[in-house]
């Protein structure tokens, strides 16, 4: 027997996934913060509901996040929506992760953008992981390039 999807099934899906979703209107204020996003972000939504994604965002990226953001909000098109985006964030804590996500552009039936939903998953330990593999891997290259390197000086010098 089928499930009618309730509205009641859409809110806790959306409550307790473990990812997390929020949902920003066209000004980039959260209006959505699932525990998910409590979770990975330190925040609970009292406290991040009616303030701007500017919470989460390093200050660094923040001229480049909002002139992507404003565009996508005028044009309605976003390649996030087929394409992961990866990038830092910020915790309550100060403690910068790594966060990979999609979005979907939530619209009126008239094609009006009201906001962006992310669904949105922390990938700082895989990052690490690969980063501490990267340099191992430079560390091991390095003293070869260094005996290959030396023995050519040996070879030029005869």
């Amino acid at each position: 027997m089928p499930i009618d999807p309730e509205p009641w099934l859409f809110r806790r899906i959306v409550q307790e996934i473990p990812e997390a979703v929020v949902f920003a209107d066209r000004t980039g204020v959260i209006r959505l913060w699932n525990s998910g996003a409590e979770t990975m972000f330190g925040y609970s939504a009292g406290e991040v509901v009616g303030q701007t994604l500017d919470l989460i965002i390093p200050d660094r990226l923040r001229p480049r996040h909002w002139d992507g953001y404003h565009k996508v909000m005028a044009t309605g098109v976003t390649r996030y929506g087929r394409e992961l985006l990866a990038t830092p964030a910020i915790r309550k804590d100060g403690r910068r992760i790594s966060i990979e996500f999609s979005i979907t552009l939530v619209k009126e039936d008239t094609g009006n953008v009201l906001g962006a939903a992310a669904i949105i998953r922390d990938v700082t330990a895989r990052w690490e992981k690969e980063k501490a593999q990267r340099q191992s891997g430079a560390r091991l290259a390095a003293p070869k390039a260094d005996k290959e390197g030396a023995a050519a000086g040996q070879l030029g010098d005869s």
